[in-house]
């Protein structure tokens, strides 16, 4: 995710990195150097399409509307994935503090054999949270979970088609353990499994954003009709503002190839474009929250951005 520094107006007006510029501008420099040809024709050896602007303007406000619609449709998408892995801190959180605290014999102190349970179902957690970071962005691989879950584990997960799912299950099998050897209320049991459940819908909620994109048929139909719109435009221009067709033409083309790749980068929020959801970032203050409820010192820093970017 580009995070923005605190500039000036003019300073955001004129930056490049970060914006949608780096994505269209070789098609708005198509563009432009259609619109300078058509213009040289035009005044050189007086070609006159005979277009009206008529049909442009028309096409235009429709145009509009219809990116408008698409982009907001993308960002719902990207909002929604911010909120459900601002959920997944939250409930991660919850998750840490009820096994620290629900998994305990009444009455009597934690043993060393409880402890290493509670410290168990904590580091559960990191690794459920890693390898949804892992499954959402399809870059890594379990051997990153190794700090967190014991070999044999680690050797059943390359086999897994769903590793997040599969350590929810690991960790449902050990509060079930701990419930029969007496080390959890019944009670507890039931807000425990609460807790893992909403874990589960994160996922759930995650996965269906990742598998279920915009229609492929909507997308690029508006693509093509705003290739078409700006390739054809100055055609329909040059006879009513002249020479000044190719600033008209790329002032026109920029706003419209900005929002087309605005809807594009927007679609996906656990991918890697500038835009997109730092999930990296999230993950670790995740882990270093979670590891120092254990009282462990010795933890990674958080993430900080890197030439404006957070991973």
């Amino acid at each position: 995710m580009f995070v923005a520094p605190r500039d000036s107006w003019w300073r955001l007006v004129l930056r490049y990195r970060g914006t949608e510029l780096p994505r269209t501008k070789y098609r708005i420099l198509g563009v432009g150097a259609v619109s300078v040809v058509v213009t040289f024709l035009w005044k050189r050896y007086g070609l006159h399409p005979n277009l009206t602007p008529l049909p442009y303007t028309l096409i235009a406000v429709a145009l509009g509307i219809f990116l408008g619609f698409r982009n907001n449709a993308s960002y719902d998408r990207w909002w929604e994935g911010r909120k459900l892995w601002g959920a997944l801190v939250n409930t991660t959180r919850t998750m840490a503090r009820q096994a620290l605290t629900l998994i305990t014999p009444r009455g009597e102190e934690p043993t060393e054999e409880v402890r290493a349970l509670q410290r168990e179902i904590v580091y559960r957690t990191i690794a459920f949270v890693h390898a949804l970071r892992i499954a959402l962005r399809r870059r890594g691989d379990v051997s990153e979970l190794a700090p967190f879950l014991p070999d044999d584990e680690i050797a059943r997960l390359r086999e897994e088609k769903n590793v997040p799912y599969a350590i929810s299950q690991g960790t449902a099998e050990r509060l079930r353990r701990a419930w029969d050897k007496g080390w959890v209320e019944p009670i507890h049991l039931a807000t425990l499994d609460a807790t893992l459940t909403g874990l589960t819908d994160i996922q759930g909620g995650c996965e269906r954003i990742k598998t279920t994109s915009i229609p492929f048929s909507s997308t690029t139909l508006m693509h093509r009709i705003v290739a078409v719109y700006c390739y054809t435009l100055p055609f329909g221009v040059v006879d009513v503002v002249e020479i000044y067709t190719p600033f008209v033409v790329i002032l026109v083309s920029y706003a419209f190839f900005g929002l087309d790749v605005v809807g594009d980068e927007l679609e996906d929020p656990f991918g890697d474009d500038v835009s997109d959801l730092p999930l990296n970032a999230i993950s670790r203050t995740i882990e270093v929250n979670l590891r120092q409820r254990l009282g462990e010192t010795d933890l990674p820093p958080l993430l900080e951005p890197v030439d404006n970017i957070l991973d």
